[in-house]
């Protein structure tokens, strides 16, 4: 989408999304700050103590992405976060080395100044934004004062996708105690599904053309599959032996309840007609689905069935399979690769996304040693 296409997009009210909105934001900023060249957004994800690309307007064709880094490597960042500081660089050519990554693309491109600026939420670090200009001490004078209404409108934007999620997830935990519903799938299931989706997402997302918006966004909302769960007894959920065949279409209904709940939440707030509400819905109504129409709830097959729900299937099967359940022993995770294997050649499983998981063991050990299956 072009500048001129997003902003009109934006005027006349036409769901847009937040790689839009940077746009618009970047075309009112030029109107008054021509050599603003780059504005972008890197959150923070404190689970994994990662700073990622997130969404951007440059005047390049590629654009820095799909860029991920621990903040504590970066100590630069780091200060800046925990003084709750800005900074400004009047010319990055005459930065001492060794540079980082991000410091060399920019200076690769072509980059001379930078302006920036941490974002919080509740006291906590939620990212940064960065201003970049062609031109060297662009940002010393009053520059940055002008662009603070800019920096508070990057934030909105942001927020609005994290406090959405938070808010379903609120509710849902609200329900749990209320109905004194009890779930295997703890906070650490979730943590290592979300975990789990977006390292597949990032590895299938040059081959279907996935940027920084999606992947973390499919990272935030895959932590809702399982709501519709709340909504199961917990005689049948916590059951240490095989379930009846009863009993197991009456697991199988969290599906269609968890959308429901999906719905009448985004209906109470008034946030039907979000651009977001569409992969929220996927993720919970798909992560039960196969490629070849065998899953359930509604046999989806093939390209019918939304990437968000392909990459949602691999992980949840993948973490029940190496957890420990009531009815089970803990496979291992060459077990259970094995058997991701095994259901994409009989046709069950996206193929790009199995080879994605398996192609990234490190990091698989990595979430788990993280989030509590390997000591």
């Amino acid at each position: 989408m072009t500048r001129q296409t997003a902003s009109e997009g934006l005027e006349e009210g036409v769901d847009s999304s937040l790689s839009d909105e940077m746009m618009w934001l970047h075309e009112h900023v030029l109107q008054r700050h021509s050599t603003v060249h780059r504005i972008a957004v890197a959150l923070y994800d404190s689970r994994h103590d990662l700073l990622k690309t997130y969404v951007n307007s440059s005047d390049v064709p590629n654009p820095l992405s799909l860029y991920q880094q621990p903040l504590d490597e970066m100590p630069s960042l780091s200060d800046l976060a925990q003084r709750h500081a800005s900074r400004v660089i009047s010319d990055l050519a005459q930065l001492p080395g060794p540079h980082a990554e991000h410091t060399r693309w920019l200076i690769d491109q072509g980059y001379r100044s930078s302006y920036t600026v941490p974002m919080y939420q509740s006291g906590g670090l939620l990212g940064f934004v960065f201003f970049d200009s062609r031109v060297p001490g662009a940002f010393d004078g009053g520059l940055t004062a002008d662009l603070q209404i800019y920096v508070q409108l990057c934030r909105m934007s942001v927020l609005n996708v994290v406090n959405l999620a938070h808010a379903v997830q609120a509710i849902v935990k609200v329900a749990r105690s209320l109905t004194h519903l009890r779930d295997i799938e703890t906070g650490r299931h979730l943590d290592r599904m979300s975990s789990y989706c977006r390292l597949i997402a990032r590895g299938v997302a040059k081959h279907y053309g996935c940027d920084d918006e999606y992947i973390e966004h499919l990272y935030l909302f895959s932590q809702l599959h399982d709501i519709g769960k709340v909504g199961i007894s917990d005689s049948i959920l916590l059951k240490p032996g095989r379930l009846t065949d009863d009993e197991r279409l009456n697991v199988q209904g969290h599906v269609v309840l968890g959308v429901q709940l999906v719905d009448e939440v985004m209906k109470d707030a008034g946030l039907v007609e979000t651009r977001y509400l569409s992969m929220m819905r996927n993720v919970v109504h798909c992560h039960h689905e196969f490629m070849d129409g065998s899953g359930y709830p509604r046999g989806l097959a093939g390209d019918a069935l939304p990437l968000e729900g392909r990459i949602g299937t691999i992980a949840d099967i993948f973490d029940a399979l190496t957890s420990e359940r009531p009815y089970k022993r803990p496979w291992s995770n060459d077990e259970a690769l094995g058997e991701l294997v095994r259901m994409k050649d009989a046709g069950k499983l996206d193929p790009h996304c199995v080879s994605a998981l398996v192609n990234a063991r490190d990091e698989v050990r990595d979430i788990q040693q993280k989030f509590g299956l390997i000591a």
